[in-house]
């Protein structure tokens, strides 16, 4: 069953209906670290230095440390149940119910359009530093509808695309760290700014703001559990690729903070939409600034696409690997018959993405008074967090289900320190800012709508006979 490929790696050839086994452990490594690496440092690292001060790099670490921990508990699951549909899937082993199992597909699912919407946001600020001629709505609009095509292309292009663009968006954080590195050694840095946390009111509830948005930037590694059923050796290639992408993704962060912190004056931090590019706007190294300002920008809108990229991946197998279950129509298990990529799905992530730029700015335009970037950045942050207290949770009460000798096993303790720290900044995030909830209402409610169809309209035998088809399978 097993077919040769290039460069020494092993396909697996799907059968009529299935997702094809591509993807290597290298490759998966690089999917997680783009993924990561691309969602909030380019992004969000201003509202982070806004809501802590100079310190705001401590935001990050906390962050990267709770979000480790959920990883964890990711890839033991994912080593048992190597198949799409990541954390809904896992929640269904673990629960045997499908109104909870398809509560978590669409949070999750509204948690990846949310995030999509923030990033295209995103790529519209950077994209007017190149040319400000164009509307930013129309350059969000654009930049999805190109990302869905080329996911419509196939997954294996969509992750070798994913690796090239990894190493250029890794290029750019270093741009930065080798700014902060030379300013140091001028000896012009003000390490006291580093242990600043220069906002009012409590500073353990300023750090706590700031993990809150920062967690937003370590998001991205549970996109990595649903292509399982696309990898290579899953068993091998997860714990390794997952945990150790998000180490790196970590690392970086915090030493880019440090430099951002170090070198741009905190209030400017604040008050930027391309917070990172205004550390190469200071003109310390010497390079032409002209030149270095328009290079990073170009850096930045690739790595945004990166990530964004990675999430318009997930959306349409989420949707394929639950409606192999019956929680969602069918139609999402469509794929397409040459280009063996989720084509329903994939068209419906991106209209919902879309439809979700248009309202929002037009919210903005009416005076809604909100920033649509943090605003997304939020709700993504309010489904991520539930998730993965219930993904910890799941892992705990799956122990001595499904093992055998391959599978990878979470420290306990840890997670049960992840699971307190998910709930603990999932408490902050509603308390601090309730009316995110009414922003995960209105995204809850396409849900229904694909709940209700099911209901209507769906048949359990399509699901079943996808089940079986796939057990029978060689994996």
């Amino acid at each position: 069953m097993a077919e040769q490929a290039s460069a020494g790696t092993t396909t697996l050839e799907p059968d009529e209906g299935e997702l094809k086994r591509s993807i290597t452990g290298r490759q998966l490594f690089f999917y997680t670290l783009g993924d990561v690496l691309g969602s909030g440092i380019y992004v969000l690292i201003g509202l982070v230095a806004a809501a802590v001060g100079g310190a705001f790099w401590i935001a990050f670490a906390v962050g990267v440390s709770v979000a480790a921990i959920t990883g964890s508990a990711y890839a033991e699951l994912v080593t048992k149940y190597p198949q799409a549909a990541g954390s809904s899937l896992y929640v269904q082993k673990a629960f045997d119910n499908k109104a909870l199992t398809f509560l978590v597909t669409v949070s999750f699912l509204s948690a990846s359009f949310a995030a999509s919407g923030s990033l295209a946001t995103g790529f519209a600020s950077y994209f007017s530093e190149l040319w400000s001629g164009p509307p930013a709505l129309l350059v969000s609009l654009v930049f999805v509808a190109l990302l869905v095509l080329v996911n419509y292309i196939g997954i294996t292009e969509s992750v070798v695309m994913n690796m090239a663009m990894t190493f250029v968006e890794l290029s750019g954080l270093i741009i930065v760290m080798i700014i902060g590195v030379w300013f140091i050694a001028e000896g012009n840095a003000d390490f006291g700014t580093l242990t600043d946390i220069s906002v009012s009111g409590n500073p353990a509830l300023a750090i706590l703001a700031g993990v809150a948005l920062s967690f937003f930037a370590m998001t991205g590694f549970e996109n990595t559990a649903n292509v399982a059923e696309e990898t290579i050796d899953p068993h091998k290639a997860f714990p390794r690729s997952l945990i150790g992408g998000m180490i790196v993704a970590g690392l970086v962060y915090v030493l880019v903070s440090m430099a951002a912190a170090l070198t741009v004056p905190t209030d400017q931090l604040a008050g930027s939409d391309v917070a990172l590019l205004e550390v190469v706007k200071q003109g310390i190294l010497p390079i032409s600034n002209e030149f270095m300002t328009k290079l990073f920008t170009v850096i930045a809108l690739i790595a945004i696409t990166n990530t964004t990229l990675v999430t318009l991946v997930t959306q349409p197998r989420i949707l394929y690997g639950m409606a192999r279950e019956d929680v969602v129509p069918g139609v999402f298990a469509t794929v397409h018959s040459s280009r063996r990529s989720p084509w329903v799905g994939l068209l419906f992530s991106g209209l919902v993405v879309g439809g979700l730029l248009v309202t929002g700015y037009a919210v903005t335009a009416a005076g809604g008074g909100i920033d649509l970037v943090n605003r997304l950045a939020l709700v993504t942050v309010v489904f991520l967090l539930a998730i993965y207290a219930l993904v910890i949770v799941t892992c705990l009460k799956l122990r001595g289900q499904d093992e055998d000798e391959r599978a990878f096993r979470a420290n306990t303790p840890l997670l049960v320190v992840g699971l307190l720290g998910n709930l603990a900044i999932l408490y902050y995030v509603i308390q601090d800012d309730p009316k995110s909830l009414l922003w995960c209402s209105a995204l809850l409610a396409v849900g229904v709508v694909l709940y209700l169809a099911e209901k209507l309209f769906g048949s359990s035998d399509s699901g079943s006979s996808a089940r079986s088809h796939t057990n029978d399978r060689e994996v």
